[in-house]
């Protein structure tokens, strides 16, 4: 008992000194006139948005559909994956395949007609010419022989001919998916070389704009060979290219040749809700880089923007955040892309209609201020996909003085468009 009654007065003498110092803290708070109650204000990060500063166009996000493969996407899910309004992806890019066999070119229509009709561009991208144009016989790997490259070509032509006789004309075409991988499925392997003597000869005989070289990582080997050409390069309109393992970059080459830069292809097969957030940054990369399209792989499958139920997934509704308000025709214009942890932007404009795209990658709730210059906005309409919300629209803001400042809900990103 004793040892106990010396632990409490030690611990009350603690106590009794700590109330002292306390109320002498407080006496000095109210003499100088401060407050311990009110502290110092918060510091909110400010980004800069330059309406004047413009970068690149964007023709627009899609994905790819291979009735081939797996199933054909069904007439609701096209609506669900092209359509704008809400519920709906706002994809205007559709990628298909071109067969090798010129009897299988009829299960390319249906979807792509219907896409077409909602006002999507069409893009072809063969994974094999037919294999008897092929040194080894096969429609896996092997080389394009080099007494077929003109057959190749018409090949390519009467693909273009079948889909715009069929009302889903094709906006380009490419020559070759990932040419520099070998893979154990459909595929051709070609070098620089091969495809620089292909585009200088045949290219222009096929009636469509070309894109090179979809390389699987982005590789600028062979393009590199092609915008060095003077006679290549006038028979390429798109530098094509996938992102597996790296390639996420500009391409400085390519824009002062005025081509084009599509990222043409990439998928996660993860669809917990980090790896979710990984997509829209992988887009907004995309974007950073300079590129003018974002093409995901399957539109419908369980991973994809639309699952094998005809359901938009949580990746389907992050694309959205891009996909239903940057429409093609807009430019992306300067901002300050990643103006404090965790926070990342791009902001986009055409004529008095502008967007911006925020990303928040931290846990909790971080408020952000954002500034216009160069261009006046009154007030912004935003929408949200965390977690929990898909694409759901939220509260309308005011601009005043020509900024505004906003809170960015954990985890999500949140799209603000011009009214």
């Amino acid at each position: 008992m004793t040892g106990h009654y010396r632990m409490n007065s030690d611990i009350f003498r603690i106590l009794s000194a700590n109330k002292l110092r306390c109320i002498t803290f407080s006496l000095i708070l109210i003499l100088t006139g401060c407050s311990s109650v009110s502290g110092p204000e918060e510091d909110i990060s400010e980004a800069t948005i330059d309406l004047s500063d413009i970068r690149q166009l964007i023709r627009g996000f899609g994905g790819v559909n291979m009735p081939g493969w797996i199933d054909d996407m069904t007439p609701d899910m096209v609506a669900k994956a092209f359509g704008a309004d809400d519920g709906q992806i706002g994809m205007t890019i559709l990628r298909i395949r071109v067969p090798w066999d010129t009897t299988k070119f009829n299960l390319e229509v249906p979807t792509a007609q219907l896409a077409n009709s909602l006002g999507a561009i069409i893009i072809a991208s063969p994974w094999s010419p037919p294999p008897e144009f092929k040194t080894n016989g096969n429609i896996v790997g092997g080389r394009l022989k080099s007494t077929c490259y003109a057959a190749y070509a018409d090949h390519l032509k009467a693909f273009a001919d079948y889909m715009s006789a069929n009302d889903a004309p094709l906006y380009a075409i490419s020559l070759q998916n990932e040419p520099d991988v070998r893979v154990s499925y459909e595929s051709c392997d070609w070098n620089a070389a091969e495809m620089l003597r292909f585009v200088k000869e045949n290219a222009s005989s096929i009636g469509v704009p070309i894109i090179i070289p979809e390389s699987y990582n982005f590789n600028h080997t062979i393009s590199d060979a092609i915008l060095n050409d003077s006679l290549a390069v006038e028979n390429i309109a798109i530098i094509g290219g996938h992102i597996y393992g790296g390639g996420c970059r500009s391409y400085p080459l390519a824009e002062s040749k005025g081509k084009e830069v599509w990222m043409t292809e990439h998928l996660n097969t993860e669809y917990n809700w980090y790896s979710v957030i990984g997509t829209v940054m992988e887009i907004h990369d995309c974007m950073v880089a300079n590129m003018n399209a974002y093409l995901w792989w399957y539109i419908r499958r369980f991973y994809g923007p639309i699952d094998d139920d005809g359901k938009v997934t949580q990746r389907g509704y992050v694309m959205s955040q891009f996909a239903r308000f940057v429409r093609p025709g807009f430019y992306r214009v300067a901002a300050d892309e990643h103006p404090q942890p965790n926070i990342y932007l791009t902001a986009y404009k055409q004529n008095d209609r502008v967007i911006i795209v925020a990303i928040n990658r931290a846990t909790p709730t971080v408020k952000q201020t954002f500034i216009l210059t160069n261009g006046t906005v009154a007030s912004f309409k935003s929408y949200v996909t965390s977690g929990t919300k898909n694409c759901v629209r939220g509260k309308n803001i005011s601009v005043s003085d020509a900024q505004f400042t906003t809170t960015l809900t954990a985890r999500s990103v949140t799209t603000f468009a011009s009214d």
